[in-house]
């Protein structure tokens, strides 16, 4: 039986100085594993949001509504709670870990995921070999987590501990920004390896269709003002394209 990830009504706020401001207003959302669902929208619609939400970020507060996975309620979950059940989440703006090298974080992940510590012989030959497929050199085991990397390395880091921890679900936030050609292909290839070797859900969020030429998706919603105004296949990532989304925003003021 495939995995399920729910998410059922979903009211987010995030507290600005001002006070709580309302994010998300009523997300519905269904996502099985082996899917790809493209989360699209323009600026401010709430799709990173929905993304920090999800992967159990302090600041972003669920108001009401509720995330289950496999029909057990996660809403109450902290991060690494989520982390283990089989969640990840891939950052737009990955963070330095400063005196944490990328070998020792890579494995102390794997043993928090998996409740033991993978074998070393093993585990080293399984790391080299991904970061191989992502072009990463040799010497990137060694360096700090993100530090001193390009933003393009940073991106390639993130597929490589998708890869790696091999969760049930990834929510990729903005995984493209930044990335040049080649580096968008190199992601996507990561992406698309993952979800053949373990059946992977993804939920893909994005401003542009680009990404979507290497990462089919199953489904396509747009956000606009912290809601799903229009879901459909991937020809309505081809439409969004060609159209933009001001047909959304115009209907947004008007209502």
């Amino acid at each position: 039986m495939s995995s399920v990830l729910e998410i059922k009504d979903l009211h987010v706020s995030v507290e600005t100085e001002q006070g709580p401001k309302p994010i998300l207003k009523g997300v519905d959302l269904t996502v099985r594993q082996g899917e790809t669902h493209a989360i699209m929208g323009p600026n401010g619609s709430g799709k990173s949001t929905l993304a920090y939400a999800v992967a159990g970020h302090p600041r972003y507060e669920i108001t009401s509504g509720s995330i289950l996975l496999d029909g057990e309620d996660i809403t109450e979950f902290e991060a690494d709670e989520r982390a283990k059940a089989g969640l990840f989440l891939a950052m737009q703006y990955p963070v330095e870990i400063p005196g944490v090298t990328n070998a020792n974080f890579l494995r102390t992940a794997k043993t928090a995921i998996d409740g033991e510590a993978p074998a070393i012989r093993t585990w080293m030959k399984e790391v080299k070999g991904a970061m191989e497929n992502l072009r990463m050199d040799a010497s990137f085991a060694e360096r700090n987590v993100n530090e001193g990397f390009s933003g393009g390395e940073k991106k390639r880091n993130e597929i490589l501990q998708l890869e790696l921890l091999k969760p049930r679900f990834a929510v990729l936030d903005e995984t493209d920004s930044g990335l040049d050609v080649d580096a968008l292909k190199v992601v996507s290839e990561g992406v698309n390896r993952a979800k053949e070797q373990t059946g992977l859900g993804v939920l893909l969020i994005t401003h542009y269709t680009r990404i979507l030429r290497y990462i089919k998706p199953d489904f396509v919603h747009v956000f606009v003002d912290g809601r799903i105004a229009e879901q459909g296949g991937p020809e309505l990532a081809d439409r969004l394209e060609d159209e933009g989304y001001d047909r959304f925003l115009v209907a947004d003021t008007t209502a």
